[in-house]
């Protein structure tokens, strides 16, 4: 199957960039090679853009994609949380700019044997790398019923998560659950009916709770961005696309502490803590994308931008 994935919120990621030619920009999170193609755009001979991607699907499908440009692209399969080291292994210290197109892509989603939807029946699975060995298969059938419970209401945000996460042990006491039609039935099971009338798919937020939890998508974002915020080159930006809540706001707390780091008390009259400021927020609330977005691609509905700019200690 042909790798699709319509970029969101493309033409307001790539400029808020404000792309150097002569630059060096990362692509955490490369899938089809969408925001890539369009930076690649903007650069000279002398720019450099560099891909990450953990899906192997999604380098071959960029590789083909970029081929125009193949002379100033270098396209690493890693997760974006090992930037700084794949950066140092091709003698890069330094970049003016960062995106990341975080959670699931059109393809991950339409090639259903990846079992990342609930709405083809497929081999529960999920991994956005398939070198790892834990699959959603191993979460269904071998966490406890409270581990469970915990990951559908923290990472699904759903109200009946005590109740699917008993109906998901209770059913895999009869016999493994091995699909993904048999754990959307169950889930089904858990949530009254009346709620299943108005409420949207009912297996939404479990599937993308165990997908979180598989990939380890919050801990792998929580833990990286500092670190992006230190690759920067003044005035560098980094540029994120949440999809949902929990991510969007480990992003917006991040950049407030980086703009603001000081913990000293208010009524001190002077900064005695010593943390300086790493620049400034450039997107005092997200960007979203157009109404003609909206029509043109659905899952683009819960998207957010969210840009930092690097700036020096004193402008800070």
């Amino acid at each position: 199957m042909e790798f699709k994935h319509k970029s969101v919120l493309l033409e307001e990621t790539v400029s808020s960039l404000n792309i150097k030619p002569d630059g060096i920009y990362v692509d955490g999170t490369l899938g089809g090679g969408g925001h890539s193609l369009e930076i690649c755009k903007q650069l000279s001979e002398k720019g450099r853009l560099i891909g990450i991607d953990q899906d192997d699907a999604a380098i071959a499908a960029a590789t083909e994609r970029l081929k125009e440009h193949k002379e100033k692209v270098t396209i690493i399969r890693s997760n974006y949380c090992n930037m700084k080291q794949c950066l140092e292994e091709i003698g890069i210290q330094k970049v003016d700019g960062i995106i990341l197109d975080l959670g699931v892509s059109s393809y991950q989603l339409d090639t259903a044997e990846r079992g990342f939807t609930y709405r083809e029946n497929a081999p529960l699975d999920m991994r956005m790398d398939r070198r790892q060995a834990l699959t959603a298969k191993d979460i269904v059938n071998e966490y406890s019923e409270m581990e469970i419970f915990r990951i559908i209401r923290d990472y699904g945000e759903d109200r009946f998560a005590k109740n699917i996460a008993k109906h998901i042990v209770r059913a895999r006491e009869e016999k493994i659950i091995e699909t993904t039609d048999e754990l959307t039935e169950i889930i089904k099971q858990a949530i009254p009916a009346k709620v299943r009338k108005t409420g949207g798919h009912p297996s939404k937020r479990t599937f993308q709770a165990i997908r979180i939890e598989l990939n380890k998508e919050l801990e792998v974002l929580e833990n990286s961005l500092d670190e992006m915020i230190d690759l920067l080159n003044e005035d560098g930006h980094l540029s994120i696309i949440t999809f949902h809540s929990l991510e969007d706001r480990i992003v917006k707390s991040n950049f407030r502490k980086n703009e603001n780091p000081c913990i000293c008390p208010s009524e001190f009259p002077v900064c005695v803590c010593g943390k300086k400021s790493k620049g400034r927020v450039v997107t005092r609330k997200p960007i979203l994308p157009s109404q003609e977005e909206l029509i043109e691609n659905s899952r683009s509905k819960s998207a957010k931008l969210r840009v930092f700019m690097r700036g020096s200690e004193e402008r800070g």
